[in-house]
């Protein structure tokens, strides 16, 4: 299957036809990556030398913007230089909801805006505990933040100042990918999810979707056979470059993903109860839900 679904959009604000926007609903539910090569994020010239600033503080990957209080976490910048790179990431992260609305309208019902982030490291040579390991191809899925079956949904743009792309590599279907792992999922452990949510160390009470959705994300990513497999000449699905001025939008618990290289990114995510999906059938707790022959939620 085509794992690209060119759309031509080149304004953030554009208005949408209709049939474009089914035609892109139906590529993101069905497992395709909404890729969208002429659509600039716009920076002004004193936001790129934010940009440019050494933005990130050292201690976190990425930094992060939270919509609801306006803040940004992990960046070592201040004063008048953290404000606007504030200004920027919450200019992104309008655009990017804005963006998802005109093409799926029925999504407006229940799309919960999450944080935002700026990613502005090298991806390529960076060394990370194999569970952090981006460059793995794996489903998303959050040890601490359970969804309880709501989507994860993403909106990538490059604002790479020197044409540096971001380079991803992109895996089987979700159903293969999940068939392929199941053998090794296991149920939770009698009254876990009540207890790592009376530790805190969740912020709601884990799912047993959440927890086979942990357990997936694991075991693609312990796999050494399965990584090198897909990484081999030859393999099915060569990577993909997304350059400087494009943007893409992706379900990152349906679509097996690694991100290979690439630096200076924007990234928004959303989460999405499936109800809202034109095919609930193709939501991820859904298709586990079959496979298992259970409800996981």
């Amino acid at each position: 299957m085509e794992v690209l679904e060119v759309l031509p959009l080149d304004r953030w604000d554009a208005p949408i036809d209709p049939a474009l926007g089914r035609r892109a609903t139906a590529a993101l539910e069905g497992g395709r990556i909404l890729y969208f090569p002429n659509l600039a994020f716009p920076l002004s010239e004193a936001e790129r030398r934010v940009l440019g600033a050494g933005t990130a503080d050292g201690t976190r990957k990425n930094v992060s913007y939270d919509p609801e209080t306006g803040r940004c976490k992990g960046t070592a910048l201040q004063g008048a230089e953290a404000r606007t790179l504030a200004e920027v990431m919450a200019r992104f992260s309008d655009a990017a909801m804005g963006l998802l609305l005109g093409l799926a309208p029925g999504y407006g019902r229940s799309l919960e805006r999450a944080r935002t982030s700026f990613r502005p490291a090298e991806i390529a040579g960076r060394q990370m505990p194999w569970r952090k390991d981006d460059t793995l191809l794996h489903v998303d899925a959050f040890p601490t933040r359970p969804t309880a079956g709501r989507r994860i949904l993403r909106v990538f743009s490059n604002v790479d100042p020197e044409g540096v792309p971001r380079r991803w590599l992109v895996g089987e279907p979700f159903e293969e990918h999940a068939r392929r792992f199941a053998p090794r999922l296991r149920g939770p452990l009698p009254g876990a999810a009540t207890a790592l949510n009376l530790l805190r160390l969740t912020k709601t009470r884990r799912s047993r979707y959440d927890h086979m959705m942990l357990q997936l994300h694991d075991a693609a990513k312990r796999d050494a056979e399965y990584q090198a497999a897909a990484r081999a000449p030859g393999a099915p699905r060569p990577p993909i470059e997304f350059p400087p001025g494009s943007t893409w939008i992706v379900y990152t618990d349906l679509v097996p993903h690694a991100a290979l290289a690439g630096r200076n990114a924007f990234e928004q995510t959303f989460h999405l109860e499936p109800a809202s999906m034109a095919d609930p059938a193709r939501a991820p707790v859904k298709v586990l839900e079959g496979l298992m022959g259970r409800a996981l939620v």
